[in-house]
């Protein structure tokens, strides 16, 4: 065992002089104009390297750098600067007078992905043929890279005539062999109008065909989003594509893909190009999409008296520049979006089969297809968006048919006053896309039609015998199994806000129903007025007679939370006991002889 012992320990010592001695026998620096020039001739990129090389023994052999920079042809600013570099060598093509290196790392480097970072051609150059490999170099010096790993540093990107966009906290190790076939794993964050954003990747790169093409699989990424106008939880979740990118048109792909963002699930593809104007199509499809837990503004589950979640909002340090649809992107792009989900959440409402069919040209929205099933009912909304003014213009054509009322006007932010299906055929059009704006700033009207309507804590046909049993004990009718409106008609009529109903018809058991009135929204007031006629009468046939033909006068009116109404069914009954009284005394009249009494009596009893 001492044996053992004692010869490892003189490798040791020897391994270490050997290193020692090689290290003081060659000198770092003799390979700086090397790397420039072999950089340059298998790129065309210009490398800097400030300050003397040095060696670093452990826990690898490596050469020290100070500040680097690495810049395209023509380009006004570098492509890459770090403030240190350190490049990981093989030991044993080092003996033989080679440069192999391992690894090259960055630390706090500035990567630009800038219009003045990019190659730029000389006038009148000709255009170079396909890739080709560079010429081995005259020296006996060989170069190789097999690892990059940069850390702790920020990636500067803006598209040309776009934002600036800084990801921080850039750490990307990447792992290339012989054949150009290379395993990524990246990390970055990007904070951005009070927003942040975190994302990981892991995945696999093919550039054998770089510049041309490049293609790979992300296997994983993982991503993060909060701060303002962004749900209070976040959205966060995982994707996984394989991908490809063609340079000479700008040109990319990702097929099999798998998103998923908080409980949504969604799969599908994507195409598209950064040439102007950029095209961007998506074929998706949802198993489970959530629309509420993916926007700021949805109804939250839950108490009644919080009805929105709490969203943080960016807080005023200075006057923001007014935002508006300039700043949108869609205003410079095509767009086209096919999504069907088998199951969507959108403002506490459950869709089924739910379909979108989206095209957009340059801020001009066509919604082609928006349509699904809402509980024992469908939908469809086709129509147009415009985006390409400071405000938004839509024009809707909304299609119900036999859609629960109670939920619907929940999802809107309307009292639940009313049960039954809804059928309704129409147009719509306004300004501002916001639930707030469609209250306050559409227009359009609407033929509807509704089945089995209850409304909350009134019965109608109650509430009218009831009236009528206060008023006068000589009729009465027998309770009905049946308390609301078995079909209703009308037209609806949106004003800015000021919903107004008309031609309202109706029928249930032994009831009729017409009338009309307005909601104001934005005021949260209301006033109705309906004519009732309710059968099924017994008793004093001149009152059966009446309450049978005659409509009674219900008025609904005042705020939604303090709604009061009118049902004036003794006017009704007084009126008819004075014309009976009249009739009588005017019957009793005309029996009797002619005198300046009774004439005088007659012109009084006279309407």
């Amino acid at each position: 065992m001492k044996r053992v012992i004692t010869t490892l320990a003189i490798l040791l010592v020897v391994i270490v002089a050997g290193m020692t001695a090689l290290v003081l026998l060659v000198n770092p620096n003799d390979f700086r104009s090397y790397m420039v020039k072999q950089v340059e001739q298998r790129s065309g990129y210009r490398l800097e390297v400030s300050g003397d090389l040095r060696w670093h023994v452990w826990p690898k052999l490596s050469i020290l750098a100070g500040r680097m920079s690495l810049t395209a042809p023509g380009a006004a600013q570098p492509l890459v600067t770090a403030e240190n570099m350190r490049l990981d060598v093989n030991l044993w093509p080092l003996l033989s007078h080679q440069l192999s290196v391992s690894q090259v790392m960055l630390s706090n480097a500035v990567v630009r992905a800038t219009p003045e970072s990019a190659p730029q051609q000389p006038q009148n150059a000709p255009v170079a043929p396909g890739r080709s490999e560079a010429a081995a170099p005259a020296s006996g010096w060989s170069f190789d890279i097999g690892q990059l790993r940069v850390a702790n540093s920020l990636l500067i990107w803006r598209q040309p005539g776009g934002d600036e966009y800084n990801f921080r906290n850039l750490n990307i190790n990447l792992n290339q062999d012989a054949r150009h076939l290379a395993s990524i794993e990246l990390s970055t964050s990007l904070t951005r109008n009070q927003r942040n954003a975190v994302l990981s990747l892991k995945g696999q790169l093919d550039a054998s065909q770089y510049p041309h093409r490049l293609s790979g699989q992300i296997d994983e990424l993982n991503y993060a989003l909060s701060g303002a106008d962004i749900p209070p939880q976040g959205i966060k979740g995982t994707l996984s594509a394989q991908g490809s990118w063609r340079a000479e048109t700008q040109q990319f792909a990702l097929t099999q893909m798998q998103l998923s963002a908080n409980d949504s699930a969604l799969s599908g593809e994507a195409s598209g190009s950064l040439a102007s104007p950029q095209q961007l199509a998506l074929q998706l499809h949802a198993t489970q999409l959530n629309f509420d837990n993916l926007m700021a503004n949805a109804p939250q589950a839950g108490d009644g008296a919080t009805q929105h979640a709490t969203v943080a909002r960016a807080p005023v340090i200075a006057t923001p520049r007014e935002q508006n649809n300039l700043d949108s992107p869609l205003n410079a792009m095509n767009l086209a979006v096919n999504l069907k989900a088998d199951s969507a959440v959108w403002r506490g409402l459950t869709l089924q089969d739910f379909a979108l069919d989206v095209a957009n040209q340059q801020g001009l929205i066509a919604l082609r297809t928006l349509r699904g099933r809402l509980g024992e009912g469908d939908f469809s909304a086709p129509g147009t968006i415009d985006i390409r003014q400071a405000e938004t213009r839509v024009a809707l054509q909304p299609v119900l048919n036999k859609v629960a009322i109670q939920p619907l006007l929940a999802a809107f932010d309307l009292p639940q006053t009313a049960q039954g299906a809804l059928s309704l055929n129409g147009e719509l059009s306004g300004e501002g896309l916001s639930l707030e704006a469609a209250k306050r700033r559409w227009r359009g009207d609407a033929q509807l039609s509704a089945s089995d309507v209850k409304l909350a804590q009134l019965n109608l046909q109650q509430m009218v015998r009831r009236a009528v049993a206060r008023a006068s004990d000589r009729v009465s009718s027998d309770e009905s199994s049946e308390q609301g409106i078995r079909q209703l008609d009308g037209r609806l009529a949106l004003n800015n806000g000021v919903l107004r109903l008309t031609d309202l018809k109706g029928e249930g058991d032994r009831l009729r129903l017409q009338g009309g009135g307005e909601v104001n929204m934005p005021t949260q007031q209301l006033d109705m007025t309906f004519g009732l006629t309710l059968t099924g009468w017994k008793g004093d046939d001149r009152l059966v007679a009446l309450l049978s033909q005659q409509a009674v006068p219900l008025r609904i009116y005042g705020g939604w939370n303090n709604v009061q109404y009118s049902l004036p069914v003794d006017q009704l009954l007084r009126q008819q006991l004075q014309s009976e009284a009249k009739s009588r005394l005017n019957q009793w009249l005309d029996r009797q002889p002619k005198n300046s009494d009774s004439d005088s009596l007659r012109k009084l009893l006279r309407p």
